[in-house]
């Protein structure tokens, strides 16, 4: 049976890349072994927050260029 193609709906794809989800896993290996920090060369101290570690390594997979979505312009950031 063939099937309309104009009735199909498809999916909007991924959000996130591959490479964005291996930056996370590995920020969140980091912050499991207490060895992920935040600030500017660490200085503020360890990561007590598993948030704050997916948002670094997706920080760190923006600077790579990889497929992530732009931070949004109206949330405010502390």
């Amino acid at each position: 049976m063939a099937r309309n193609r104009k009735a199909v709906k498809r999916g909007t794809g991924r959000r996130y890349g591959r490479s964005a989800s291996r930056s996370v896993e590995k920020a969140m290996r980091r912050f499991k072994r207490g060895a992920l920090r935040s600030g500017k060369g660490g200085k503020a101290g360890p990561v007590k927050n598993p948030r704050q570690a997916i948002a670094i390594g997706l920080s760190e997979a923006r600077k790579r260029g990889a497929k992530v979505p732009a931070l949004s312009k109206s949330a405010p950031r502390k």
